[in-house]
């Protein structure tokens, strides 16, 4: 197996360039299905311990069925596929091009979720062009035990988000260990509650907001993922 490490302002992206299983014929989201059905021990063994840790995303790439695209990718993690994964996707985009396999530009890739666009301005500055993003449902409230009732907005962006609007911890970095058990907690309330995204999807992600610190900046957030980063 051959994999490349980037980064996007610190998080991890590890692309599966050659040596991924065979997935079969079929769509992409066949594909992905069939990964995560069949092969997560592969997936855990390219983002875990001892050659990772469970905060990288792994990219399988592979070849796209669309002429316009430049790529087909399936993101992981140590535990399931993701849909889409907006700092992944910027990872594969500087990949590629270190790769020479993109230059400078405007490019389209294959999700399992749909097709997604970057602008590759630089070797090191990607933009992105998400699939369609929606809310599902407004203003959930669901009893976390140990915290009281917690309020957020179920909404989908390539996966399934749960947000907060107002975190009743303070977001710093002294407060990962609390803010991740508050999430925990906050995913298992959904769970119990039978609270889910269409066709009863898992809500995966927990996210956290609240004020700035800089007065430039219009929030503060955490984002507690599948794997438990």
């Amino acid at each position: 197996m051959r994999v490349i490490d980037s980064h996007t302002a610190g998080e991890p992206t590890r692309l599966v360039v050659e040596g991924g299983p065979d997935l079969g014929p079929g769509s992409l989201a066949e594909k992905a299905a069939r990964l995560e059905a069949e092969h997560m021990d592969f997936c855990a063994s390219v983002v875990l311990e001892p050659r990772g840790h469970d905060a990288i995303i792994g990219a399988l790439l592979l070849p796209p069925s669309q002429p316009d695209c430049a790529a087909a990718v399936i993101y992981f993690n140590n535990l399931q596929n993701l849909g889409m994964c907006g700092h992944a996707t910027i990872g594969l985009a500087v990949t590629l091009a270190h790769m020479d396999r993109i230059e400078p530009g405007r490019h389209k890739f294959e999700t399992p979720v749909g097709i997604v666009e970057v602008d590759l301005k630089d070797a090191n500055t990607v933009s992105v062009v998400n699939v369609e993003s929606y809310r599902l449902h407004k203003s959930i409230s669901v009893e976390v035990p140990g915290h009281g009732k917690v309020t957020g907005d179920v909404a989908w962006g390539g996966n399934w988000f749960f947000l907060v609007k107002d975190s009743p911890i303070e977001l710093t970095l002294e407060n990962v260990p609390a803010l991740t058990a508050h999430t925990k907690a906050i995913r298992q309330a959904l769970e119990n509650a039978g609270v889910t995204g269409t066709g009863g999807a898992w809500i995966d992600h927990i996210e956290l907001f609240g004020p700035p610190k800089d007065p430039i900046a219009q929030s503060r957030n955490i984002v507690f993922c599948p794997g438990g980063a």
